[in-house]
């Protein structure tokens, strides 16, 4: 049965990486590590859910799946915001790291990113907060596997509803002074704007010399009456597996709470954007969410007593 230490949505985002690495002949994103961590039971388990309607009860361990009933679900449902949004990110660490060298890479709600030992780069230094239960998991899966943790990454346990991430950072080896690069992945889909905000002030209270911050998020028509169908469905489909999404933001909102926080949105990338840089002449079925959008901000410390606009 599918281990509820990590959350079952991040469980499908880590089957459909795993799956698009072996099968997709059009990469969007190769994550040729994600079905090694996920190991073949908990693969398995994830593709009886999907073909199944997201039915825990009809999960058998040791059991098969057919491609054909799980694949489209996938191409449809699931794989076009995972594998887009960590492409991007990913990409805009890379330029990153080329223009400061010595840097760090901050990955929030980390769950089973697999960037730790796929990074080829001994420069970045790579911290990756979650909840306990969640990375004692991640943990025992690496010790299974017999991988080497490289020396340049740090596993921070973090309750993010008890303690501040910048309380956590600075228990480590964090360095403020060292250019920093924040991911929010797949975050914010189940946070309230004020939530969100409190996690980008506690970056902030960092007092960062050089800093990005990357996320993903659902817009405001995520919840109205006319938003496309797909995007509804998802919603239920997230509801059913225990975890609603909470909020859908507009930009006008984002940008203020980023610079309120003395950070800058260097680049928005809107669903028409992300579906002409990631999806165009596929040969799949896969497409942009029409409400999803990713977001890389600028940090700006103070300048004469007043916040960076």
């Amino acid at each position: 049965m599918i281990d509820t230490q990590e959350s079952v949505t991040a469980k499908l985002c880590s089957f459909a990486r795993a799956y698009h690495s072996n099968y997709s002949r059009q990469k969007i994103f190769d994550d040729y590590l994600a079905y090694d961590i996920m190991g073949i039971d908990e693969y398995r388990e994830v593709g009886q859910l999907i073909e199944n309607n997201f039915n825990f009860d009809s999960i058998g361990k040791n059991a098969h799946f057919k491609p054909s009933r799980v694949y489209p679900i996938l191409d449809k449902y699931i794989s076009p915001i995972p594998l887009s949004r960590i492409a991007y990110a990913e990409t805009k660490l890379s330029d990153f790291a080329e223009k400061y060298g010595r840097c760090q890479y901050v990955i929030c709600g980390a769950g089973m990113d697999t960037f730790a030992f796929r990074n080829t780069n001994p420069n970045i230094k790579v911290f990756e907060l979650d909840h306990p239960d969640t990375q004692r998991y991640k943990l025992k899966k690496i010790e299974k596997l017999e991988w080497n943790i490289p020396q340049n990454v740090r596993y921070v346990p973090i309750d993010f509803s008890k303690t501040s991430l910048d309380k956590a950072l600075l228990k480590t080896e964090f360095d403020s002074k060292i250019p920093t690069f924040f991911s929010i992945l797949g975050v914010t889909y189940y946070l309230t704007l004020s939530v969100f905000e409190q996690t980008v002030k506690s970056i902030a209270s960092l007092n960062l010399d050089k800093a990005k911050l990357v996320f993903d998020y659902p817009d405001e028509t995520t919840f109205s009456g006319n938003t496309a169908s797909r995007v509804r469905e998802l919603s239920q489909i997230t509801a059913k597996l225990g975890e609603p999404m909470a909020h859908g933001y507009h930009y006008d909102e984002l940008a203020r709470a980023l610079a309120d926080n003395r950070f800058r949105i260097a680049e928005h990338m809107s669903p028409r954007a992300i579906q002409k840089r990631y999806f165009s002449k596929r040969s799949d079925n896969q497409y942009a969410f029409e409400n999803i959008h990713f977001i890389l901000a600028d940090y700006r410390q103070k300048q004469g007593g007043t916040h960076y606009e």
